[in-house]
C-alpha cells in the first residue's frame, strides 16, 4: 500500500509539472484552462485521500475493527493462524486455506477475565446446530486474558461462538477457502488508481504543443 501512495505522489509531481509547463509556455484557452485546473485539484487530493481508502482496516479505530466483537457488552479481539502455509500471517473472519487452524481470542476488557468463557466452532450458521460442532472448548476462567485452541477446517462457513458464564453469546463468522469480493475489490483499487491517472495524464501530455513538436520532430 506505501508503494501505491509514493506511485500517486509522483504522478501528482508530474501532473503539476506538466500543467505549470503547460500555463507558462502554451496559449491556453479559457475553458480549457479551467479543465486543466480542475484536473490538478483532483490530482492533488488523490494522494491525500488514497491512504485513507487503502489502509481502511489499519487505521480503524478498536471498536470498528471487523476482528473486534462485542461479548456482554465487553470487547473480544479473534485471530486465526495456520503457520503450515504462512509462518507469520494473522486472519480473521477470512481463512485462505484448509486444514489446521489455530484460533485466539484475546479478551481486551478485564471485566471477562474473571468469567468463565467457552468457545464452540460449528460449521455453517446455524448457531443451534449441534451435529456441525468441529471444536468445543469448556467454559474456563482465563485471567491471562487469551483463550488458545486448535480446529481442523474444512472450506466452508463456520461460526465461532463465545459464551460468557451469564451472558448471551456472541459469534464470528469465519470464511475458510472462500472468495472475499468486498476485498478484492479493495486490493484492485489502488492499480485502477493509478491505472486512470496515468491515462489522464497521458491525454493531458498528449494535447500539449510541445508534446506535440517533439512527436513531430522525432519523426522528422
Amino acid at each position: 500500500m506505501t508503494t501505491i501512495f509514493i506511485a500517486i505522489v509522483a504522478l501528482s509531481i508530474i501532473a503539476a509539472i506538466t500543467y505549470r509547463g503547460t500555463v507558462h509556455l502554451v496559449p491556453i484557452k479559457l475553458k480549457r484552462f479551467t479543465t486543466s485546473r480542475k484536473l490538478f485539484a483532483v490530482l492533488l487530493v488523490l494522494p491525500v485521500m488514497l491512504p485513507g481508502i487503502v489502509d481502511a482496516h489499519g487505521n480503524v479505530s478498536l471498536e470498528d475493527d471487523v476482528c473486534v466483537q462485542r461479548v456482554g457488552g465487553n470487547l473480544v479481539h479473534f485471530n486465526a493462524y495456520q503457520p503450515q502455509h504462512a509462518a507469520k500471517a494473522q486472519y480473521c473472519t477470512d481463512i485462505p486455506a484448509e486444514g489446521d487452524t489455530f484460533l485466539v481470542v484475546d479478551l481486551v476488557d478485564p471485566a471477562l477475565r474473571h468469567l468463565p468463557i467457552g468457545v464452540r466452532v460449528i460449521k455453517g450458521m446455524n448457531e443451534a446446530s449441534e451435529e456441525e460442532t468441529v471444536a468445543d472448548w469448556p467454559p474456563m476462567i482465563h485471567p491471562d486474558g487469551v483463550l488458545r485452541g486448535e480446529a481442523r477446517l474444512a472450506k466452508g462457513l463456520y461460526r465461532l461462538i463465545i459464551t460468557p458464564e451469564g451472558f448471551s453469546p456472541s459469534s464470528y463468522l469465519l470464511r475458510v477457502q472462500q472468495i472475499d469480493y468486498a476485498n478484492v475489490a479493495r486490493k484492485a483499487l489502488g492499480p485502477l488508481t493509478i491505472l486512470l491517472l496515468l491515462i489522464v495524464i497521458g491525454y493531458e501530455v498528449s494535447k500539449s504543443t510541445r508534446f506535440k513538436s517533439w512527436w513531430v520532430s522525432s519523426r522528422a
